[in-house]
This record gives C-alpha cells, sequence and structure tokens, in this order.
C-alpha cells in the first residue's frame, strides 16, 4: 500500500470513528454537538478534530447525510424487493421501512425531523439525500395506469404551479393531481412516524403497529393506489 493510500485509509477510519462518537452524543444529548466533548470522549485534543471536520456544523452535515443515506437506503431496499407490479405492496414496503429505521435510529431520525438544530443552516448537499423517500413514493404514483384519482378538493392554482415546477425538474411525466396526493401521504407518513419516535402517541395509541398499517392503507387509497 502506498503512502497516501494509507493516509486517506486512516483519514477516512477517522471520519467514522469521529461521526460514531458523535452519533453516541447524539442519542444522550440531542443534536446540541460539542466539537471538545468528541475529542475528549476520543483522548484526542479538540484541534486534532479539525483536520478533519472544520467546525460543528460540517461535522453535523455529515451526520445528517449519513441520516439520510441511510433512511433512503432502507426503504429503497425494501422497494425494490416487491414485484414491481405490485404497486400496493411497493408502497407499503416503503412506509414500514421508513418507521423501522425510524424507531431502530431515534437519535439519527431526530437529527434530520426532529427540532432545527439553532443556529445550522442545511447546505445543499443535504438536498438530494433527502429526497429519496418521496421520490420512491412518486415512482410508485407514476406507475399508476391511468389518471383517475379519489374525489377531492381541486389543486389551487398556485400549488399547482409549483407541483409542474417539480415534474419539470425530473425525467417522467406525473399529473399535478397525482403528486399533490403522494405529498400529501410523504408529509401524513413522516407526521406518523414522528408521532411515533418523539413519544407523542403515549397512552393514546396502543396499538401501534396496527395504527400505522391503517394509516399507510389510508394513504395508498389517497394516493389512487388500486
Amino acid at each position: 500500500m502506498s503512502a497516501s493510500s494509507l493516509r486517506a485509509r486512516v483519514r477516512s477510519e477517522m471520519h467514522q470513528e469521529i461521526k460514531e462518537v458523535a452519533r453516541r452524543h447524539l442519542a444522550a444529548e440531542g443534536a446540541n454537538l460539542s466539537l471538545r466533548a468528541v475529542a475528549r470522549d476520543m483522548g484526542i485534543v479538540p484541534s486534532a478534530l479539525y483536520r478533519y471536520f472544520p467546525g460543528r456544523d460540517a461535522l453535523l452535515t455529515a451526520l445528517i447525510v449519513d441520516a439520510y443515506e441511510g433512511l433512503g437506503a432502507a426503504a429503497t431496499d425494501a422497494e425494490a424487493a416487491v414485484p414491481r407490479e405490485d404497486l400496493r405492496g411497493r408502497w407499503f414496503a416503503v412506509c414500514r421501512a421508513v418507521r423501522s429505521w425510524a424507531l431502530a435510529h431515534p437519535a439519527e431520525y431526530g437529527l434530520i425531523y426532529g427540532n432545527p438544530v439553532p443556529g445550522y443552516v442545511a447546505p445543499q448537499e443535504t438536498v438530494v439525500p433527502a429526497a429519496k423517500v418521496v421520490l420512491l413514493l412518486a415512482a410508485v404514483g407514476r406507475d399508476i395506469p391511468g389518471d383517475a384519482l379519489p374525489a377531492g378538493p381541486p389543486v389551487p392554482e398556485p400549488v399547482r404551479a409549483d407541483l409542474r415546477r417539480l415534474i419539470d425538474e425530473r425525467p417522467g411525466d406525473l399529473p399535478e393531481e397525482r403528486l399533490d396526493r403522494v405529498f400529501a401521504a410523504w408529509t401524513h407518513l413522516f407526521g406518523l412516524v414522528s408521532f411515533e419516535v418523539f413519544g407523542r402517541l403515549d397512552t393514546i395509541i396502543v396499538a401501534r403497529a396496527e395504527y400505522f398499517e391503517h394509516h399507510v392503507a389510508l394513504l395508498a387509497d389517497l394516493a389512487g393506489l388500486p
């Protein structure tokens, strides 16, 4: 192994170790990360961390991207395991994967879907991984034959313009009304998951899995899935 390859390997391993320690702090203290605390747990001086992450925000961004990638990979793998013609099965697979990942990684879920971190502004590099779940749901919606949807209020023209812009930015056409239903389901899905992860259903709903499945079925109906 060349000297440059060895340095790259050591740097990659240090990146991973720093993020693992930071994740433990997330689980214990929330998103109020302290580079000094991370350095202390690693047994190094804080200035050494700056060789790998120039500041708290850079470390937060790395953790956020990892969380979105982990969530997106879980949803992608689950959806890919279902036959393409089973639209409802693909929809359920995505939604179940989101819930399962969130319950298994509550601190990381809280970082990306909990309260905003004071003083932190997410950079552009977080946008693409953040969109993976809704794009999976939109792909299922795109495969629904025909344009018929359950009855509902018309899409307001300003909203329709936003939806048209989003549709035009990506390959494959999708009627505005269909994407509107997918977006409604997407926000409802993360509302369901967030309420469960953050304890908002405690003392209210005991049958959590059944409650979730029932609502995912309602969302499938809303999106017009056969």
